[in-house]
């Protein structure tokens, strides 16, 4: 099959650039994702970028790439502190919570995990953002104010506002900005560290420039840096971390390493609902919970905010979540009838799928991913006509399965057939998770053993261990 080019409109450039990874010969890519504050509960306007995450790491790897993806969480911030003090609990208490809600919505939404997720009070990347401000400071380009708090100088970081394509003499105060303008040289100088107060309680580190705590913005860049390296290929958010957030990072992160910092920025637009921006006054903001309380599964709300292309805003209806049922039982059915033409049929046929070269070509394309799905479409709709017609031999049925089976790869729609467990397997296989948490791998390896005599497999995954029954060869 014919590879496209690759391409991508990144955010920096405002152009769509061809794909050129900072090593072709590896076939190597890192990409760091910006991952949720966890002050509550993630909404499904945070899942449709990490969706578009998924399928931007998902078609990469059909394409033979090996990504490295980092996803940060941000457990120390304004808002974490604040919703610890309120409930009364200690920050990392009221964090975990919602560290473990986020993990099982990516897992409702088949979103594949990060190869890492490092948590921003994670002490060795306290020590990274300390270490990478010192170096600010030592170059100017950094500053401790009247009010203890350390500062970037944006005016000696030429670039700033390059991302955003942002002109700073119109930078005025937004008045959100707490009784720190005074202090601070510039309106658009931003925190790197900020100097404990009250408020803060007893979320503090000890610093050169006395306690407190980092910025949300050097958090980022410390854990970027320290797992990537000091150059990644890919940098992906929401639109509303072009500014001030992802300008910081360059501007932190260049001012320490020297190197230009991503090379291609991918930004994903707002999801809207009803019209609306969605807000909690407004009684139209949803959690997954939300929608699976109303019967929706994980696959129904996965497609629904999958299909529109990631730079165009994504209106959220309930009518839309109907399409999507819909949809998805179009797919299910035309794989019930592709199953039962190509029988037992186990020898593929070369069948010229030029539909299927078009689907991968239009995620090529800037992640079009409306045209892809539209070619999915169409895909469907001839086949199912052969079929009616009797035109579909079971060679050919096997081919489009075949099709569907690199198709699935990247858009992980397919149902799923519950893998139902005997008991005293589903018994040992919870005891073989409890000894690999306490990293007891002897016990580990003896309870596989004793799973696969009673004929299952265990496979230790990213996402955990999976059990599926054992084929004898």
């Amino acid at each position: 099959m014919k590879n496209m080019s690759l391409r991508f409109f990144n955010t920096y450039s405002r152009q769509l650039e061809d794909f050129e990874p900072r090593d072709p010969a590896s076939r190597k890519l890192d990409i760091y994702t910006c991952g949720p504050t966890v002050y509550s509960r993630a909404h499904i306007g945070n899942f449709r970028a990490y969706i578009f995450e998924d399928l931007l790491q998902r078609h990469l790897e059909l394409r033979g790439y090996k990504v490295h993806r980092v996803m940060n969480i941000t457990d120390v911030d304004d808002k974490t502190i604040r919703g610890a003090r309120e409930a009364k609990i200690a920050l990392q208490k009221f964090t975990e919570q919602f560290k473990q809600a986020f993990f099982e919505d990516i897992e409702t939404l088949r979103i594949k995990r990060a190869d890492e997720f490092p948590s921003a009070t994670d002490q060795r990347y306290i020590d990274r953002m300390i270490e990478m401000i010192n170096t600010l400071v030592s170059r100017g380009l950094a500053y401790q104010a009247e009010d203890k708090s350390v500062y970037f100088r944006i005016n000696k970081f030429p670039d700033y506002g390059k991302l955003a394509h942002f002109d700073l003499t119109q930078l005025q105060s937004t008045g959100r900005v707490k009784h720190d303008e005074y202090d601070k040289e510039h309106i658009g100088d931003f925190a790197l560290w900020k100097a404990w107060d009250e408020e803060d309680g007893d979320v503090a580190w000890e610093s050169p420039w006395g306690r407190g705590r980092p910025g949300w913005h050097i958090e980022c860049s410390a854990m970027a840096t320290a797992l990537l390296g000091d150059q990644i290929d890919i940098h992906c958010g929401g639109v509303d971390n072009i500014f001030p957030h992802h300008e910081a990072e360059i501007a932190q992160s260049e001012g320490v390493t020297g190197k230009k910092f991503v090379r291609y920025w991918l930004h994903c637009a707002h999801l809207l609902v009803d019209g609306q921006k969605m807000s909690k006054s407004l009684g139209n903001f949803y959690t997954l919970p939300d929608l699976l309380k109303k019967g929706y599964t994980g696959r129904d709300i996965r497609y629904a905010l999958m299909r529109v292309h990631y730079r165009a805003p994504l209106n959220f209806t309930w009518e839309g979540m109907e399409e999507a049922r819909q949809a998805l039982a179009r797919i299910d059915e035309w794989l019930v009838r592709l199953r039962e033409t190509a029988g037992d049929k186990i020898d593929n046929k070369n069948v010229d799928l030029e539909l299927g070269q078009q689907f991968e070509e239009a995620l090529d394309d800037d992640l079009n991913i409306s045209a892809a799905l539209g070619f999915l479409f169409e895909s469907i709709r001839e086949t199912n006509r052969a079929m009616d017609r009797g035109e579909l031999d079971a060679a050919s049925a096997k081919a489009w399965l075949n099709w569907w089976e690199r198709v699935n790869s990247v858009l992980a729609l397919e149902i799923e057939t519950a893998v139902v467990l005997p008991a005293d397997v589903a018994q040992l296989a919870e005891q073989r998770e409890n000894a690999r948490r306490e990293k007891n791998w002897k016990r580990s390896d003896e309870l596989r053993d004793r799973i696969l005599e009673l004929g299952w497999e265990t496979r230790d995954t990213k996402d955990g261990q999976k059990l599926a029954p054992h084929v004898k060869v």
